[in-house]
């Protein structure tokens, strides 16, 4: 065992743990389809029920511990919270803390990692598209103000009522992404910013840069993205965004940490 100690037959370069919500179909393959060689993905999830409302953002946290102790024993090299909107409801650093306590290795959230991506690319203004409902999107628009971003525009898809409507949010065709970009743009932004982990975005990524001549920041392209960054793999990935393919510096939680984060409730 010992001559054989540092070896992964896939995960070579980097092993990420990842913690999704039960009902998300999406981020797992995209995480996976993104990948460069080397990087394998684990998947654990937290319970998600019922409809979109802060309580079932509070309980599906309250998982995560076990989800990341399972984790753990996988032997990750990074733990991520697939969830954008969770990880802005609840106290970010919560979520760190208990991922990393767990793991015993860096951990991020898709929301610290798309402030990350946004600072990387130089943005300081973004229109906003989403699938939620009213109040997590105005949770998040004063989550991004508090890090210092301007949203010039946001569109949500109302979609949380039932807890069908939340899984209905996978099965949002990209190209309905795509219009949904084309809506909240506005020639002040300076970005374009899609939300949600479970919304379909890698297929239309390229294609809306080349459309609207600007950059696209989506939450799984970031969370994946942050990870990369954080264990300081620099490989360009080609076909899903200018973040991908220009941003390579290696990144620390400092990346997004200038601003505390907004708090939802007490």
């Amino acid at each position: 065992m010992k001559a054989v100690s540092l070896y992964h037959p896939y995960g070579w370069k980097a092993k990420i743990g990842l913690i999704l919500p039960s009902t998300n179909t999406i981020n797992e393959p995209e995480f996976w389809r993104m990948a460069p060689p080397g990087v394998t993905i684990h998947v654990s999830r937290v319970l998600l029920l019922g409809k979109a409302t802060e309580d079932s953002y509070f309980k599906m946290a309250s998982a995560i511990d076990r989800a990341a102790e399972e984790l753990a024993t996988a032997e990750v090299d990074i733990v991520a919270y697939g969830c954008t909107s969770g990880s802005i409801i609840c106290p970010m650093p919560q979520l760190l803390k208990q991922m990393s306590d767990q793991t015993k290795t860096p951990a991020v959230v898709t929301a610290a990692a798309v402030v990350a991506a946004l600072r990387a690319l130089g943005v300081q203004r973004v229109a906003l598209g989403t699938p939620y409902m009213d109040f997590v999107n105005q949770a998040e628009i004063k989550f991004l103000e508090a890090y210092g971003f301007e949203v010039t525009a946001m569109h949500g898809l109302q979609l949380g009522e039932t807890q069908e409507e939340r899984r209905g949010i996978g099965k949002v065709p990209p190209e309905a992404v795509f219009r949904l970009a084309r809506l909240i743009d506005r020639p002040e932004a300076q970005a374009i910013f899609l939300s949600c982990t479970n919304l379909a975005t890698i297929e239309v990524i390229a294609e809306i840069e080349r459309e609207l001549g600007k950059p696209v920041v989506t939450s799984n392209q970031a969370c994946l993205w942050a990870c990369l960054r954080m264990l300081g793999i620099r490989t360009p990935i080609a076909g899903y965004g200018q973040l991908h393919e220009h941003c390579l510096e290696p990144i620390t939680e400092t990346a997004f940490a200038a601003n505390p984060p907004v708090r939802l409730r007490a």
